[in-house]
């Protein structure tokens, strides 16, 4: 009967039945939107969401600026070292207020604005690897090598600026800190990574893209470098004379040659950077990525706090507003020091500036090797010695030349002889891809033999005002001298 039928059991699907079921409009646009999202925001390893213009490893998961964490991420900074240098804050204003408190008290100026100057550039090179976290790989490697070289290009137009035409004082201390940034990268920062990382690791092994178009860059740079100063000694030797039988006057001459150079070199620098980033970034991405997997440290790394944009931009807008200060307050210093306390204008450029200049990139590079990746630590010294040879040479002179400054490539052939023979040193221990502590102790052993050599270098000045008139004619004499017994001709 009615009252006992059995009511209809509802209609079951099984899962092929679901796979099957035709999607409805109302399930393909949630699909949609669903897809859109995970496109739109992306998990990193801390659990942020990251935008879509910032890579998951600089996402910080916060905006804007927030002045506890914001100390906090810095005083922790990228590594040990590093960490350790923040120690010397306090000197930043000590070295401010004593410039106006006690300007006589010159060698204290110039004391505090130099330590003053490590901790202001080690910000520098932090907030730069911040940035280059957030940014693509080999866009971020760039952009951090330039930050590093920034206290550099700094001090140069600081230099320049401050440089007497009547008397060109600072002219032999900018070339000198040309060179000497060159070896310092070279033969201290690499001899350094290939120490510290031999120390941890039997042997590292590092890819021969890097070093291969490095190399050739050095030398086309050493190269260039060299010309000037090779045209000088040729015009010297040979007694050339001028229309009316007078000495030829060299100046303007080697000016017109470094201009030109500069100007070259300029452009050899912007066709390097576009061949890393446009025609070849695969390569160099290739190697960022593998390096990325040999990082011992990757994983902490990865879940230290990072700073926001926003951050990054105030931290090294401070960072340049302090180095441009102690960068004026101890140029000021410069010229009393070696007039007053004998220290050699070689000693200065070749030794004390650079050291300064270069810590950032060099603390970076040094805990990249401890890390395992020699790769991209090696990048980091080449491109920063690429940068000094191509860019930062060629911006002096061309700044110079718009400031009617005599500021020309000339470094003399006892610049050029260290600079050549360090090119060949470390191209040598490059060749074969690898590298241990023996090989970064004899570049630091290198490196110490030119500093105590530069030390007792004598100044060009006191030389002249020790001789007599003849001075030119013998200086060329002994420059020529010193050129047939290193070049054994």
């Amino acid at each position: 009967m009615g009252i006992f039928r059995q009511r209809a059991k509802a209609p079951t699907s099984t899962v092929d039945d679901v796979e099957n079921q035709p999607e409805s409009p109302q399930n393909l646009q949630s699909e949609s939107n669903g897809e859109k999202a995970e496109k739109q925001y992306r998990i990193n390893h801390n659990g942020h969401k990251v935008h879509p213009l910032v890579q998951p490893d600089g996402e910080s998961g916060r905006k804007g600026f927030h002045p506890i964490r914001f100390t906090k991420t810095v005083i922790r900074s990228s590594s040990t070292i590093s960490k350790a240098v923040n120690i010397l804050w306090p000197f930043v204003p000590a070295a401010i207020a004593i410039h106006f408190a006690r300007p006589d008290l010159y060698r204290w100026v110039f004391a505090l604005n130099y330590i003053a100057m490590v901790p202001t550039a080690n910000l520098i090179g932090f907030a730069g690897q911040e940035l280059a976290r957030k940014l693509p790989k080999v866009t971020g490697l760039i952009l951090e090598t330039f930050l590093g070289s920034i206290v550099e290009i700094v001090l140069f137009m600081v230099l320049i600026h401050n440089n007497d035409p009547a008397n060109d004082a600072l002219i032999p201390v900018i070339k000198a800190a040309i060179i000497g940034s060159i070896l310092a990268n070279l033969l201290l920062c690499l001899g350094a990574c290939f120490f510290v990382g031999g120390m941890r690791y039997a042997k590292q092994t590092f890819d021969s893209h890097v070093s291969e178009v490095g190399c050739g860059l050095l030398l086309v740079a050493g190269f260039g470098l060299s010309i000037p100063c090779a045209f000088s000694q040729a015009i010297t030797s040979n007694g050339a004379t001028g229309p009316g039988g007078e000495p030829l006057d060299q100046l303007p001459l080697i000016l017109r040659i470094s201009r030109a150079t500069a100007v070259i070199l300029l452009a050899a620098f912007l066709l390097y950077v576009f061949f890393q980033v446009r025609t070849h970034d695969s390569f160099l991405q290739a190697i960022l990525e593998q390096e990325e997997e040999n990082d011992a440290d990757r994983e902490r790394d990865l879940k230290k706090n990072k700073l926001t944009l926003t951050e990054c931009i105030l931290a090294l807008a401070f960072a340049l507003a302090c180095v441009s200060l102690h960068a004026v307050f101890l140029v000021e210093q410069i010229e009393p020091i070696v007039k007053n306390d004998g220290i050699a204008d070689a000693f200065m450029g070749l030794i004390l500036v650079p050291l300064v200049e270069k810590l950032a990139e060099h603390l970076t590079a040094v805990d990249e090797a401890w890390d395992g990746q020699a790769s991209i630590a090696l990048a980091h010294v080449l491109g920063a010695t690429i940068q000094t040879a191509l860019l930062n040479s060629s911006l002096v002179v061309i700044v110079a030349w718009g400031l009617g400054k005599n500021m020309d490539l000339n470094f003399g052939i006892f610049n050029v002889v260290l600079l050549i023979l360090a090119i060949l040193v470390v191209g040598n221990f490059l060749r074969d891809g690898e590298s241990n502590y023996l090989e970064g102790a004899l570049c630091i052993m290198v490196y110490l033999i030119i500093a105590v050599s530069t030390f007792y270098y004598p100044n060009e000045s006191v030389t002249e005002m020790d001789t007599e008139p003849a001075a030119p004619e013998k200086r060329a004499l002994a420059l020529k001298l010193l050129a047939e017994s290193l070049l054994g001709n």
